[in-house]
């Protein structure tokens, strides 16, 4: 088992967002989060990562138990072992494509020009590498950012509503990425969508709703 909520909860003061949110998730598994609006998709996916605090309850990663981690250990967790794709892209407009997907690899002290080419490719962006985001269409921004979140081979990949910003056909094609980079290796893939028809490409599609985590 490589993620597992142990009865999560979380309040904003004295107004509850969830509570009891269970869930295991497998490498190589894609499950999507589906919910109301509100109801606290995005603000799990922080808990887990541990980019927001939780009031209750455990977040494993394997055998690492991440909500008993200081603030440094769950940052260097972060680095090593996630990758995080935002609907807002993220990606740093000064620096070019290929810097911008080896940042991952710099945190981790490691200069690998071959995985950062490695990555562009298995994104569909050979040949992007020099350029700067702002020449690139919100697709190929989207795929950017998906490459940054795999370049260091992480074990859990984290989609919070990365199809959001697209019209349909690109967000297909970014879902074939997110698909096919889950299979090929074995990370783990918790995507948090509104979309039908992104949340249909899944193994397995859940509903957050205010007393947890349900099968929809």
């Amino acid at each position: 088992m490589l993620l597992r909520l142990e009865r999560l909860a979380k309040r904003y003061g004295s107004t509850p967002v969830f509570e009891g949110v269970g869930l295991r998730l497998s490498g190589g598994e894609f499950v999507a989060i589906v919910g109301e609006s509100g109801v606290g998709k995005s603000t799990l996916l922080n808990c887990i990562a541990g980019l927001d605090s939780l009031d209750a309850g455990q977040v494993w990663l394997g055998d690492q138990q991440v909500t008993a981690m200081s603030e440094p250990e769950q940052a260097m967790l972060r680095r090593r072992e996630l990758g995080f794709v935002f609907q807002a892209f993220h990606v740093l407009p000064h620096l070019t494509v290929a810097q911008n997907v080896a940042l991952p690899l710099l945190l981790l002290h490691r200069d690998d020009e071959a995985q950062v080419a490695l990555a562009l490719d298995e994104v569909g962006l050979v040949g992007f590498g020099e350029r700067l985001p702002q020449t690139l269409s919100g697709g190929q921004l989207q795929r950017v950012a998906i490459a940054r979140a795999l370049v260091h081979r992480p074990r859990l990949l984290l989609a919070d509503e990365p199809t959001g910003n697209l019209d349909a056909g690109t967000a297909e094609r970014v879902m074939d990425v997110l698909v096919r980079q889950s299979r090929t290796h074995g990370c783990a893939c918790l995507l948090v969508t509104h979309s039908h028809a992104a949340a249909a490409r899944a193994d397995r599609v859940m509903e957050l709703r205010p007393d947890g985590l349900f099968a929809a």
